[in-house]
């Protein structure tokens, strides 16, 4: 039998379930990104080698793996397509299962927060964001015609309204309009600029800056630096190092309770697959992360 990582069709008895939002309606530059889940899926069960290096296991066949697609998202609104994921998101999240959503647009991830803050307490809960972006605009009506509160470059600010606290990093680039809001907001706000006048944080006092012992990661591919990650709709020089955001992640899973995370932003390139088997790689740390100490046992 050939492994594969997506070892199970009962999402009823998986342990994680990979969640596909081939969604983008409000992408700012490059297109793509509804192509991205699937090059992920199969990037996962055609590419990768299950056996991990460090932990000396194929963590593929002993974590319980199940896929399903939210299907019906291209025609959508932003708004509506919000709606359509936070109805699916909510349905497995409240069966306790561990959901990584592959994207898609950043206007996925909401689908999730709004989801979560109807079982949780948001302010008991961090989302880490490793992106080059704040995503903190409050509509999109500084670059489009379309006046879009849902719009990607929205995601985080609809998030810290529903009540998240918000840790960034990675951030290199900032509009006046998210620039002031931070300021507005440096209790519930961190941020940990990735630009020539900031020195790169040591990662146990990004873990020290989240005060919740409960965090969803947010992980936008534009955030690490794109010689790794290439393929992303709005690239910007810099970003994190690729070891640097194992090691982050990996930091993040010992120390904290991580209850869902997503990888998003992801918009494959024709001559190349540098930026989804990255996403594929990113996808199966979090998994083996979150289920080290099973795998260890």
């Amino acid at each position: 039998m050939i492994d594969k990582i997506i070892n199970t069709k009962n999402i009823n008895g998986s342990e994680v379930i990979l969640l596909s939002a081939p969604y983008e309606g409000s992408v700012s530059f490059m297109t793509g990104t509804t192509k991205a889940p699937q090059k992920i899926i199969d990037c996962l069960d055609n590419s990768l080698e299950l056996f991990d290096t460090e932990l000396l296991c194929e963590p593929g066949n002993n974590i319980k793996t199940a896929h399903k697609k939210i299907t019906g998202l291209e025609k959508l609104n932003s708004e509506k397509a919000v709606k359509k994921i936070k109805s699916e998101y909510l349905n497995l999240f409240s069966n306790k299962k561990f959901i990584i959503i592959l994207g898609g647009e950043h206007t996925v991830s909401l689908g999730a927060f709004e989801s979560i803050s109807k079982k949780e307490n948001p302010k008991d809960i961090t989302i880490l964001q490793i992106d080059a972006h704040q995503d903190l605009r409050n509509d999109n009506s500084d670059y489009s015609n379309e006046k879009n509160k849902y719009a990607h470059s929205c995601v985080m600010r609809r998030a810290h309204e529903l009540g998240f606290n918000l840790v960034q990093v990675g951030i290199r680039t900032f509009s006046k309009y998210e620039y002031e809001y931070t300021e507005k907001n440096k209790k519930t706000i961190t941020v940990f600029p990735w630009n020539k006048n900031n020195k790169i944080p040591k990662i146990e006092n990004i873990i020290k800056s989240i005060k919740t012992k409960n965090v969803y990661l947010s992980l936008d591919v534009d955030g690490i630096d794109p010689s790794f990650m290439p393929g992303t709709g709005t690239p910007v020089q810099g970003g994190l190092d690729w070891n640097y955001t194992l090691n982050l992640i990996e930091k993040l899973f010992e120390k904290k309770n991580i209850i869902g995370a997503d990888i998003v932003e992801v918009s494959p390139q024709r001559d190349s697959v540098l930026t989804e088997f990255g996403a594929a790689l990113l996808c199966y740390k979090i998994m083996t992360y979150k289920f080290k100490q099973k795998l260890l046992s």
